[in-house]
């Protein structure tokens, strides 16, 4: 048996105490997601146990506290590559 795959899509903005689920999804429409991410060169990490907890947490609420750890390293992976492709479209 397959599992479902589960997306979501997190937003950390200036003003918040924490990263906002501004997206969620299972199935099909997570695929989808997945795709128009790809598409938009938005980057994704694939980790099952946060897309576990975070695909059941209501759009437009903060991630649960027992994820910050996890999402801090995530956001600081992001970030270093954003840094990483930003210095090599300037070359």
């Amino acid at each position: 048996m397959t599992k479902q795959k589960k997306a979501a899509a997190l937003k950390y903005g200036e003003g918040n105490f924490a990263p906002i689920i501004t997206a969620s999804a299972k199935g099909f429409m997570a695929q989808k997601m997945l795709e128009l991410a790809k598409e938009k060169k938005i980057p994704i990490v694939q980790d099952q146990g946060l897309s576990e907890v975070l695909s059941v947490q209501e759009v437009g609420a903060e991630v649960p506290q027992e994820t910050w750890e996890a999402l801090a390293k995530i956001f600081a992976f992001v970030i270093k590559l954003e840094k990483k492709h930003d210095i090599a479209t300037q070359n």
